[in-house]
């Protein structure tokens, strides 16, 4: 499917330049390009971070038809828990289609989460949903995001302890991992401020997978987000978040030493925490 986005986005380009002998006047497909470039304290998937409590760096292109097909790129430094391996980065390959009706959109596209130069049991894939609605300065999304069984979501150790040691329970075991998000934004009218608010539900294998990674570690957690977005001028975004899960002490303590900052198994990589980032786009 994925690939299907890219080669439609590229056969959409060709398109676009007039073909020989066709008048330049003639109705074209029409491509836009938008991207972005982000500086944050902390890196958090879902509410645990990627970046070992400590800043990333990230960036992002899509390319978009106005037929509501499009795909993009985004990548973002990380450190920590797991092994990533290579250049220790992850890059995201999206594709989908985006349409809008009165009052909101609708997306549907799949997600490709890769490692390169490192470990590739690491990768999968996902699709998504996405439904928002917009009503004067208030904007609502509700989205849901499903990865079928694969290696990087197996329960291939039961414990963190197992992971460090290198001695994992099911080899090659597979698992899947459903997302249910909620997001809502309130732009106070008359200023360059917008308060947000995100919940999310996550539901996967307990454990780690064979990169000692995992995208639901203790198996069903929620995580959730409250903070505001400054624009002082176009193109530039200050955001402040307060970020965190229900993930406790006791629930995270079979996945020590993996599950800590410097993994010395102590605290926790899904604690509370305050975010502030600064993002470029364009």
């Amino acid at each position: 499917m994925l690939k299907t986005s890219f080669a439609g986005a590229i056969v959409l380009a060709m398109m676009a330049t007039p073909a020989l002998g066709q008048s330049a006047d003639a109705p074209s497909a029409s491509l836009s390009v938008s991207g972005s470039a982000t500086l944050t304290s902390d890196y958090r998937f879902r509410g645990v971070s990627q970046s070992d409590g400590g800043a990333a760096v990230q960036a992002g292109i899509t390319v978009a038809h106005d037929s509501g097909v499009y795909a993009g790129v985004w990548g973002s430094s990380l450190a920590g828990w797991g092994t990533f391996g290579g250049p220790n980065m992850e890059l995201d390959l999206i594709g989908g289609v985006k349409r809008s009706f009165a009052g909101g959109t609708i997306d549907a596209g799949l997600t490709w989460f890769m490692y390169p130069g490192g470990a590739k049991t690491t990768d999968f894939g996902e699709a998504f949903l996405k439904l928002t609605v917009t009503t004067g300065p208030v904007t609502l999304t509700g989205a849901v995001a499903y990865a079928p069984k694969q290696r990087a979501l197996g329960r291939v150790f039961d414990t963190g302890a197992a992971a460090a040691a290198g001695t994992p329970i099911r080899p090659g075991a597979k698992g899947d991992n459903l997302y249910l998000s909620g997001d809502g934004a309130l732009t106070l009218t008359g200023t360059p401020v917008t308060l947000k608010a995100h919940i999310g539900h996550s539901r996967g294998n307990r454990g780690l997978g064979p990169n000692a990674t995992s995208v639901a570690p203790t198996g069903r957690y929620w995580d959730w987000s409250l903070g505001a977005d400054v624009t002082p001028v176009s193109g530039l975004t200050l955001g402040v978040a307060w970020v965190g899960t229900d993930i406790g002490r006791r629930e995270s303590a079979h996945l020590q030493p993996i599950f800590s900052r410097g993994q010395d198994g102590s605290g926790s990589i899904a604690g509370s925490t305050l975010i502030a980032s600064l993002t470029a786009s364009f």
